[in-house]
């Protein structure tokens, strides 16, 4: 008898409003500093509240959730995650204990619903329990670079994991429909991120004139092409490949848990450019935030490279050629206005598609 297609359920989608909030802070974190070292913090500080959300879609993915103890456990983490996100502006400052002892509850939540299907060991959410868990809340009693340097290798050492323990994984399944629909459903989460980045500045301004109207017209249009990117063909390619492989742990691991860290991290690091583009349209967009726009797109982008091989071992031509050209069209971008920066790149993102969808049709699978 065929096994039942798993579903997502009304709790996970509610504890994924939490992290509407948490990228939302992420957000402010790398919109204060877009420096090499503000993005390093700003991905150091990002890890732990996607780990704890890859951790419960795992879970949930395993287990039978929609039951009251499974829905209270998942609201107890969403709990942890929401004080997470509460800590994230000032994580290196003042909230440093809260953030690391709202991780570490998340994890301890998550190692005990896990530890009611299975036995007493080595695991990544034992890991994340007992080591990785209070390291930050440790790093949070530390000051400047030693709590940065202690968050940072706890957030090496959660990624690690599922590589290091890949041999036992291996015998686990999952079902192949529910985590690619959550992981799409993230991405989502991480877009309307950029929805509320293109919408806040223009919407307190006290006068909207052409620019800045334009700029929200290419920002918005931007942010539907990076949505066409993943959701007209990769979504579904993702899907099939974890249905099909022989190896389904290794595509969890490589191309849903660690490529989709990358695909995260580029619209996040593309919302506050855009932002601050819509928020000054006429003003030329300057390094800093050219790189968080066209940097975050190119970043996208290539990821697809990356997983395309991993899941057919063939590359992704089209994807990588658009990724080096955002790439080096980025110096001139830096000395245009903003509302022209974010018309160019929108649409080199068009022009991907129409390229993509043009092949598909030519090829007859449309």
């Amino acid at each position: 008898m065929a096994e039942a297609e798993k579903r997502v359920t009304w709790a996970e989608l509610f504890f994924d409003l939490v992290f509407v909030f948490a990228i939302t802070q992420v957000s402010a974190l790398l919109h204060e500093d877009h420096s090499w070292a503000g993005v390093g913090r700003a991905l150091i500080a990002f890890v732990p509240p996607y780990w704890a959300w890859v951790g419960m879609s795992l879970h949930a993915n395993r287990q039978d959730v929609d039951n009251p103890l499974d829905r209270i456990g998942i609201f107890a983490v969403g709990l942890s995650a929401l004080f997470m996100g509460l800590a994230l502006p000032l994580a290196y400052d003042g909230r440093g204990v809260l953030y690391g002892a709202s991780y570490w509850a998340a994890r301890l939540v998550l190692w005990a619903l896990v530890l009611r299907w299975q036995d007493v060991r080595l695991s990544a959410f034992a890991v994340g329990a007992c080591l990785t868990g209070p390291m930050l809340l440790a790093g949070g009693f530390l000051d400047g670079p030693a709590r940065t340097a202690l968050w940072g290798s706890a957030a090496l050492i959660d990624l690690s994991m599922p590589f290091l323990l890949r041999r036992r994984l291996s015998r686990v399944r999952f079902h192949p429909g529910h985590l690619p629909e959550r992981f799409g459903l993230f991405l989502i989460v991480a877009l309307g991120e950029s929805i509320v980045a293109i919408g806040a500045p223009a919407s307190a301004a006290a006068h909207l004139d052409a620019a800045e109207l334009t700029a929200v017209a290419a920002a918005f249009t931007l942010a539907a092409g990076l949505w066409w990117v993943y959701f007209a063909f990769a979504a579904s390619a993702i899907q099939h490949a974890l249905a099909t492989s022989d190896r389904q742990t290794d595509t969890i691991r490589e191309v849903l848990s660690y490529a989709h860290l990358g695909f995260l991290g580029g619209v996040i690091a593309v919302a506050v450019g855009m932002h601050d583009a819509v928020a000054h349209p006429a003003a030329r967009l300057g390094t800093g935030v050219a790189g968080l726009l066209f940097g975050g797109c190119a970043l996208f982008l290539a990821v697809f490279g990356y997983t395309r091989w991993r899941m057919f071992r063939l590359w992704s031509t089209t994807r990588l050629a658009a990724s080096a050209v955002v790439l080096a069209v980025l110096p001139l971008a830096a000395r245009l206005p903003a509302v022209g920066a974010l018309g160019l790149l929108a649409l080199l993102i068009v022009a991907l598609n129409v390229l993509e969808w043009e092949r598909v049709r030519r090829a007859g699978s449309l």
